[in-house]
């Protein structure tokens, strides 16, 4: 009994397109080799089923009856390795289950389609997107989540650069931007100057990022000797500027100017504002927006797909989006009015 084996596989695929084009140049060309090796393979296959397979007539080759029932018995094994040689990033599991960690409101602000896309791709799959906090990182380490969106800062004494993600995290910057006070249109201050001194004596609400009460424009103020006014801490942007958009009291909002859209949106009488620090100092509290994953996702189909598709949908829905005026701002030196 002959053994498959023992067989090249390769040959089939000449056998394949010798059906089709009954000739063996128009196989060659197929095939993008020399009608030379077409003949020869052709050969080899005859030996291997003991049948000439093809018979030259006028109009080219004729399949033997041995062809013909080779060629209806093959077709279930070429649509298998049809599909086998079609998959790509895009081959993922039915029923597989998209686990993401993402900052808010970045994703109702630019992955708001993003649930809706998976699933009418993935009918059969489960889709989990959640805010990021403090355990969210770790999430991606157990495996608990696929992909993370999250800021890091790149102040010198933060904690949460970039270059302090453990080494079996993979990043990719999406995009950066700088935290900007968002106050009431109304509100006392903008008929003052626009200072440092005027902006510290505002009480303000801050976020908890990252488990800490403080983050990197704490750190700063007080490598300058000053301090905020922080009486209500929150556990989100959106928190933040709903309190400052309240006209009960005087308190404003220090968060990253991507929040624009959200705050226009759900709070329109909110005007954004860039700190009023020195070039110098402001830089120091860019803000990195990232993409991560744990490597061992690096070539999984999943994680591929779904960072390329946060990626698009994040730049449609950017277009069109102005930058924060940064060279419009009135900066002045720390401590003065």
């Amino acid at each position: 009994m002959r053994n498959l084996g023992e067989l090249d596989l390769n040959l089939l695929v000449v056998f394949k397109h010798l059906m089709q084009e009954r000739s063996v140049a128009g196989a060659a060309k197929k095939l993008c080799v020399t009608p030379s090796a077409v003949s020869k393979a052709l050969a080899k296959l005859r030996d291997w089923f003991a049948d000439p397979l093809f018979v030259r007539v006028r109009q080219g080759l004729q399949p033997t009856n041995l062809s013909l029932t080779l060629e209806e018995e093959l077709k279930a094994w070429f649509q298998l390795t049809d599909s086998i040689t079609s998959l790509n990033s895009e081959a993922i599991p039915e029923g597989a289950r998209f686990s993401l960690v993402m900052e808010s409101p970045f994703g109702t602000s630019f992955l708001s389609e993003l649930p809706m896309t998976i699933y009418q791709k993935y009918p059969h799959s489960v889709v989990r997107m959640l805010g990021w906090d403090h355990h969210s990182l770790n999430d991606i380490v157990n495996g608990d989540a696929d992909l993370g969106f999250c800021a890091r800062e790149t102040h010198g004494r933060s904690q949460a650069r970039v270059n302090r993600l453990p080494y079996y995290i993979d990043h990719e910057v999406l995009f950066s931007d700088r935290p900007v006070v968002f106050l009431r249109k109304d509100h006392p201050l903008l008929q003052q100057t626009w200072s440092l001194e005027n902006f510290l004596a505002c009480p303000q609400v801050s976020v908890v990022w990252e488990a800490s009460d403080s983050w990197a424009l704490d750190d700063l103020l007080e490598d300058e000797g000053q301090r905020r006014e922080v009486p209500i801490m929150v556990a989100s942007f959106e928190q933040a500027l709903h309190i400052a958009s309240q006209s009960s009291h005087e308190l404003i909002a220090v968060v990253p100017s991507y929040c624009a859209g959200y705050a226009a949106r759900h709070h329109d009488n909110l005007i954004a504002m860039p700190l009023p620090l020195p070039e110098s100092l402001y830089k120091q509290l860019e803000i990195a927006f990232i993409l991560l994953w744990h490597k061992r996702h690096n070539q999984d189909a999943k994680v591929m797909w779904l960072r390329n598709e946060t990626k698009r949908l994040y730049g449609l829905a950017a277009e069109g989006l102005a930058l924060f005026p940064w060279g419009e701002a009135v900066l002045v030196p720390m401590g003065d009015a």
